[in-house]
């Protein structure tokens, strides 16, 4: 029979170790410069390394590889470059390394940073608005690695002028009775083994606002007499003897009623008005006395038809006398 013959390649992963991580040393001061290496050797092919700050990728990385000395393996290292932060303290720091042969469960190094750093110091006052007789309460803030000592306060560059109503009580100061004296500039220092810092305050104090009572609009309409009497004596009135009245209704002072006297002074000057127009009516109508002829022949008649017959007699000069009815 002819010989039947196949072949097959085979190829053998090589298992990339555990991975390290180099160059961290602790503690490590705010400013300065991290470089950080991660390295896995037998690996085949070359595996992958990705770094993770807090679970979140860092990208600016530098990789490379090299084969190990039996030519069969490699070794990988990857390199990460920054400058520390306050803000890195406590941070985790992971190097991870993909590989076929690890079955998707990458291998994991990890490294948690600790950075030192000054303390950083902030005023907050109780009062966004402090007045006269009223207290006050000056919070220091301070933050810093290692943790700072306890906190300085100051006044104007010296110490506090009135300890008794200024009271330090750890990070606190509290004024009580605020008054124009403790204007001023208020400095809190905080300080640990890296530096020290501090952050002033500038109290003005403000005066108590007036109270403004409730006022009565008297409309224009309204007519409105106030009188004010002012009794001088040797001893103080008590409250109740001070009474406010009306000018009108005060008892024993004959004090005249202005619209009693103007009402009686307008009635007396219409009915005088009035008396004057019929007055002049009654002599336009009755200027003089006109009598007719027979009321004339009337004087001296005894009876009625004795005045006619005088009449009569006496139109012989009518023509010369006419008379005329107005």
């Amino acid at each position: 029979m002819p010989v039947k013959t196949s072949k097959a390649f085979l190829t053998v992963l090589g298992v990339p170790e555990t991975p390290q991580i180099s160059g961290f040393t602790s503690p490590v001061m705010e400013g300065e410069r991290m470089e950080l290496t991660c390295k896995t050797s037998g690996s085949k092919p070359a595996a992958d390394i990705r770094w993770f700050k807090n679970d979140r990728e860092v990208k600016d990385v530098k990789y490379s590889k090299e084969e190990d000395a039996n030519r069969k393996t490699f070794t990988v290292s990857s390199t990460i470059n920054f400058r520390a932060d306050r803000s890195d303290d406590g941070a985790v720091v992971s190097c991870r390394v993909d590989h076929e042969s690890l079955n998707s469960t990458p291998q994991i190094a990890m490294q948690v940073l600790e950075i030192h750093y000054i303390p950083s110091v902030k005023i907050i006052a109780s009062r966004p608005w402090p007045e006269e007789g009223q207290s006050l309460t000056l919070i220091c803030e301070s933050k810093g690695k290692p943790l700072p000592d306890p906190v300085l306060w100051t006044k104007d560059g010296g110490e506090l002028p009135d300890p008794e109503r200024m009271v330090v009580n750890g990070r606190e100061l509290v004024i009580n009775s605020l008054n124009k004296t403790d204007n001023g500039t208020y400095r809190c220092e905080a300080e640990n083994t890296i530096g020290l810092n501090s952050a002033e305050y500038v109290l003005i104090i403000h005066d108590v606002p007036n109270i403004l009572l409730p006022t009565t609009v008297i409309p224009s309409l309204t007519t409105a007499t106030v009188t004010t009497t002012v009794a001088l004596t040797s001893t103080v009135p008590s409250a109740t003897a001070i009474s406010t009245r009306d000018p009108n209704t005060l008892a024993g002072e004959n004090v005249p009623d202005h619209a009693l006297i103007g009402g009686i002074v307008a009635v007396v000057v219409f009915v005088t008005l009035c008396s004057i127009i019929l007055l002049g009516r009654y002599l336009a109508r009755h200027k003089g006395t006109y009598l007719t002829n027979e009321a004339k022949g009337a004087e001296d008649a005894p009876d009625a038809d004795t005045a006619i017959i005088n009449a009569e007699g006496s139109q012989v000069n009518a023509e010369e006398k006419k008379e005329y009815f107005i």
